[in-house]
């Protein structure tokens, strides 16, 4: 039998209740890894697990508000102990808020900047500490096209993942002397169910902008996390992934 390409990793997925979370969990759980699914929604996360062991994979839920200081630390102490630390995280968690700049209300960018910014922070700061005692791991944070070309409608969330971008080469370049590398993905405009609310003439303008004449699927973002997850991967850090069928070159 071949040994699989994360046997006896511990893995944690934010934002992991559904999505491209859960199906970032499911790539990661098939090479092996035991996956952690941290999320608001403990319930889903729970189920999402439970959906996970069916399919011959080892995952467990815990409730974790990323914005939340002193809930990341208990948890990732709860992972050290009750597993190990931590190989892998990958900092999916994110909201929306979406509203024209001038009528952008002022809680809606803190909620979405704590969210998706400084939850990353928070969850990698946590997580850096466990994987340079380990001189090993891999971070990935789940940025964005639209951290990079900005978005009309969406002032908080673009500059939310394009801070996130920064954070990750700051902390590839803190992090790489102890072996440990951190990357980003950038989706372009994935079918998930924040975008099947949009309305299908809106959808098929999106479409006409991207080269590969379709939105992309959940697996093409869990395909790129597995690869800068995985030992083939090692000599990758700061750098950011875009997966977005060629709409952004």
């Amino acid at each position: 039998m071949t040994e699989k390409t994360l046997q006896d990793k511990v893995a944690l997925v934010t934002g992991g209740a559904q999505g491209i979370g859960l199906k970032i969990g499911e790539a990661l759980a098939a090479e092996g890894a035991h996956v952690i699914l941290g999320d608001v929604n403990l319930e889903g996360c729970q189920a999402s697990a439970d959906r996970i062991k069916g399919q011959g994979g080892s995952a467990s839920g815990i409730r974790l508000d990323v914005s939340n200081a002193e809930e990341v630390k208990s948890a990732f102490d709860s992972i050290a102990k009750d597993h190990k630390p931590l190989d892998i995280l990958v900092n999916n968690a994110g909201i929306t808020r979406d509203g024209l700049l001038v009528r952008m209300k002022e809680d809606d960018w803190d909620r979405v900047l704590d969210i998706n910014l400084k939850g990353s922070f928070l969850c990698g700061q946590q997580a850096a500490k466990q994987m340079m005692k380990q001189r090993q791991g891999a971070i990935v944070n789940i940025a964005s096209i639209v951290g990079v070309m900005g978005n009309a409608g969406q002032a908080n969330y673009s500059s939310s993942k394009a801070g996130l971008i920064g954070l990750t080469k700051t902390m590839a370049r803190e992090l790489a002397p102890r072996n440990v590398t951190v990357n980003a993905v950038a989706p372009g405009f994935i079918d998930t169910e924040m975008t099947r609310v949009l309305d299908e003439k809106v959808r098929e303008k999106l479409i006409e902008q991207i080269p590969l004449a379709r939105l992309g699927l959940p697996e093409d973002i869990s395909n790129s996390v597995l690869f800068l997850v995985s030992s083939k991967s090692g000599y990758i850090t700061g750098q950011v992934i875009n997966v977005n069928g060629g709409m952004l070159m």
